[in-house]
């Protein structure tokens, strides 16, 4: 039945995998639990499992409740593809399309789920565990958590595209260390992987996107990492998200636009956010807020552009062209080395005729930015129905863009003591030369 610690869900004697395979975790769960009861046993005693689930689709009616360390539940194959875009196919071709659905190793989440169920509630794999130590070691690996449809929201968006369905792909509650989330395929969640109270906590290799907010970072954390993840949320939620955590290190994503923010960090301190590929069609792309102090943004590349796929044209994260690309609500931060592109239609820049900030210091004092390369072009942006297509086009136009007049730094009254050196020229930086010390970059011909 089982070979050692090692259990598959397809051979375990106790359910249905493919009606519903959370009853068929938990019972194992339950299996490991009894027969692992020494706390000391030979220097050892609980060395938890390994859960897999061979390729194929499983349906998840009952929450999978997770309070033992040392679990692993891995699959052979994340199996993300785009249910946005086959939603927005019209359905007469839905016949000639090569699959319908995700694959690998999928999960589909189907639990009963009322107007008002909770995040909690909504959860596939719930994770918790009072006392100590704290549960440790849980590891997700290579399969797909499929949250199947979104529905209407009262708005007048197509019900698949408002990223609104109450689910959640993983939910982790209580206080955790050493956990792994490795090549997972997270797709149409409204919450794909929200994590509370994490200590060296690694997100790698993950396919997140198509769901409302993909990383969540909640209550507090240390020395985590989110780090080659491909990344994409919704337009009312966050790509990455961590708040009051230290020593956080967000590196080499690539993270696709339409996301509210690509990174926003919430009274985080002493953490790095550098060389990842950031692409979004709204201000604040960057954003350290909640008093985030001692951070570095270094060696990104940000890209803010437009919308070209008709089913999302009009749709905004709330945030004008004032805001900034990069937002500081903080003190001591570096901002060094970014290169930042703006590529937008003169026509779409909001309220209508500013100057778009590309940095922008609000609050807080002792900041750093310098040697960040500010590229800005004014296009005339062209939409398309194939969202593959479009958004190609759209990164490979820049014969016909022209300069765009952008303000590359704004150092609010709220921010003093701050240094800019070699970030926009002269004319393209607003701020307090008494309270804070600018150094331009010089102007070609000066």
């Amino acid at each position: 039945m089982t070979n050692g610690n090692r259990y598959d869900v397809t051979t375990w004697p106790v359910g249905d995998p493919v009606e519903d395979i959370g009853e068929v975790i938990n019972s194992i769960i339950a299996d490991i639990t009894s027969r692992q009861v020494g706390a000391d046993d030979r220097d050892g005693g609980k060395p938890g499992a390994v859960i897999y689930v061979p390729p194929g689709d499983y349906r998840l009616r009952t929450q999978v409740v997770i309070d033992i360390s040392f679990l692993r539940i891995e699959g052979s194959g994340h199996g993300f593809t785009s249910s946005s875009i086959r939603f927005n196919v019209p359905e007469e071709e839905w016949p000639d399309l090569h699959e319908l659905w995700p694959g690998g190793s999928r999960i589909l989440v189907d639990m009963p789920l009322t107007e008002g169920s909770t995040e909690v509630e909504g959860a596939a794999f719930y994770v918790e565990r009072a006392g100590s130590p704290r549960i440790s070691s849980v590891e997700f690996s290579n399969f797909c958590i499929d949250g199947l449809h979104f529905r209407p929201d009262g708005s007048r968006k197509h019900p698949e595209n408002t990223y609104v369905n109450g689910k959640t792909g993983i939910y982790v509650a209580s206080a955790n260390d050493s956990f792994r989330i490795n090549g997972m395929g997270f797709v149409y969640l409204e919450h794909a992987l929200t994590v509370c109270q994490a200590d060296a906590l690694s997100i790698h290799d993950n396919f997140i996107a198509e769901s409302g907010s993909c990383i969540e970072l909640r209550g507090w954390g240390q020395a985590s990492k989110i780090t080659d993840n491909l990344i994409g949320a919704g337009p009312d939620g966050y790509s990455i998200y961590a708040e009051n955590h230290g020593g956080l290190l967000v590196t080499a994503n690539n993270v696709f636009p339409r996301g509210a923010s690509s990174v926003h960090l919430e009274g985080v301190s002493r953490s790095s956010v550098s060389s990842n590929r950031l692409h979004s069609f709204y201000p604040g792309m960057v954003v350290l807020a909640g008093d985030s102090s001692e951070n570095l943004i270094g060696a990104n590349h940000l890209l803010r552009d437009e919308e070209p796929w008709t089913p999302f044209l009009g749709v905004g994260n709330g945030a004008d062209d004032l805001y900034g690309v990069i937002r500081v609500e903080g003190s001591f931060n570096s901002v060094i080395g970014n290169h930042i592109s703006e590529v937008v239609d003169t026509h779409s820049i909001r309220p209508a005729g500013v100057t778009p900030v590309m940095v922008r210091l609000a609050s807080g004092s002792g900041n750093y930015v310098a040697s960040n390369h500010v590229v800005a072009r004014g296009v005339h942006a062209a939409s398309g129905g194939s969202a593959f297509e479009a958004q190609v086009g759209a990164l490979l136009t820049t014969a016909s863009a022209e300069a765009l007049a952008v303000t590359a730094v704004v150092v609010d009254s709220e921010s003093t003591g701050n240094t800019v050196l070699d970030t926009g020229t002269d004319d393209q930086i607003t701020a307090d030369r008494n309270a804070n010390a600018i150094r331009p970059a010089p102007a070609p011909g000066a």
